[in-house]
């Protein structure tokens, strides 16, 4: 039975793994939108056509 749960939490520990560099990819992605979000609003509002 401990052979069980010790593949089940090998198991856990490599899929933790594996989840953490897509989690940065999504986080840096979400960060990089609402920058150019920022960006191009205070560049509308810098700009003045008349």
């Amino acid at each position: 039975m401990s052979d069980i749960a010790s593949g089940i939490e090998a198991h856990a520990r490599a899929a933790s793994a594996q989840a953490e560099p897509d989690d940065r990819v999504h986080t840096l992605a979400v960060y990089s939108a609402l920058a150019l979000i920022a960006a191009i609003v205070f560049g509308t509002l810098s700009y003045h056509p008349f």
